[in-house]
């Protein structure tokens, strides 16, 4: 399991987003390790609205909070929505931030995203390439909102000694994710194109882009195991990476979902949507010096489980966003 003996058993801990696809896989790991945890819904706490993480850390009096809650989606939603996306993920870290140095927490754990990096980051991405340049255009509104959360845990460790860890996922994919097209990524959007191309008897499926731009995934569950070994024992303002050290092509990533589906008619690729970022991967090696931690799920598999998933709780995967 990767916990310290007994750390957990009885401390309480506020898990914000806690009822999202990430959040779920923190909520279950830290319960099953005893901790009393608390995932507050938007409809309790909008942590959008000043005093509302005041009011949320007070009255349960977490010793961690795991801010997790996003508003989160594709290029194409990062392209109707900007302002929101960006509004609304700088209000909530930066409410949580200082409402727990106001109440004393101990450690407040912050997820950065990998779309904070600059557009043209040297492959693989190195926490040290985080400020060298704009990130890539659809991207910025997110990404540049969870810097800002980057230095306000630097600068409130420096003067008041509030405890951080912060940490940057890649692309997140396995059970729980998102399926609705608004905010699907690319895993869930291609694992819903070709299930319904079969039920339909379709011998093609369109895909966004030439298939040459490159992403990395992570499998939730290890992703939740990075974020629970932090909140347990590591203590820093620097960023810390979490990937799986494994750069795969969206063409090849099509074709693999495309096997593990059952699909085999034809990827249509369409040059003229947005390839996002040209190409991603990033360096986990401080995670492992830092944490002891690295990515454990086999791709293929991880995408089984996926499927697996999606097929067994289809309404709730197509759910439309809130």
């Amino acid at each position: 399991m990767g916990f310290m003996s007994g750390f957990w058993q009885g401390r309480r801990v506020i898990v914000t987003g806690g009822h999202g696809f990430l959040g779920r896989v923190v909520v279950d790991r830290l319960r099953r390790a005893e901790a009393d945890v608390w995932a507050p819904t938007h409809d309790e706490h909008d942590l959008v609205i000043p005093g509302a993480a005041e009011v949320m850390i007070a009255h349960h009096r977490p010793s961690h909070v795991i801010h997790l809650a996003a508003r989160v989606g594709g290029i194409g939603y990062n392209q109707v929505d900007p302002a929101r996306l960006y509004l609304d993920n700088l209000l909530m870290g930066t409410h949580v931030i200082e409402a727990a140095r106001a109440l004393g927490t101990d450690k407040t754990v912050l997820l950065g995203t990998v779309c904070s990096y600059p557009k043209f980051t040297p492959v693989p991405f190195k926490e040290e390439s985080l400020w060298d340049g704009y990130p890539e255009e659809t991207n910025a509104p997110y990404g540049i909102a969870k810097k800002a959360h980057l230095v306000h845990a630097q600068v409130n460790a420096a003067q008041y000694g509030q405890r951080f860890a912060y940490l940057i996922p890649t692309n997140l994919y396995g059970p729980g994710d998102k399926f609705h097209p608004a905010v699907s990524h690319v895993i869930p959007a291609l694992i819903k194109k070709c299930i319904e191309a079969i039920e339909v008897g379709d011998d093609q499926i369109d895909v966004w882009g030439t298939g040459a731009a490159s992403r990395e995934y992570l499998y939730v569950e290890d992703a939740a195991r990075a974020i629970v070994m932090a909140a347990e024992s590591h203590e820093g303002t620097e960023p810390i990476n979490l990937g799986a050290d494994r750069e795969i092509t969206i063409r090849e990533t099509a074709e693999t979902i495309a096997e593990v589906t059952g699909f085999d008619g034809v990827l249509k690729w369409d040059a003229t949507k947005p390839d996002g970022q040209p190409r991603r991967r990033i360096d986990p090696s401080r995670a492992g010096r830092l944490l002891g931690w690295q990515a454990e799920m086999d791709f293929r598999e991880g995408l089984a489980r996926t499927v697996a998933w999606y097929l067994a709780n289809r309404d709730l995967a197509e759910a439309p966003p809130r």
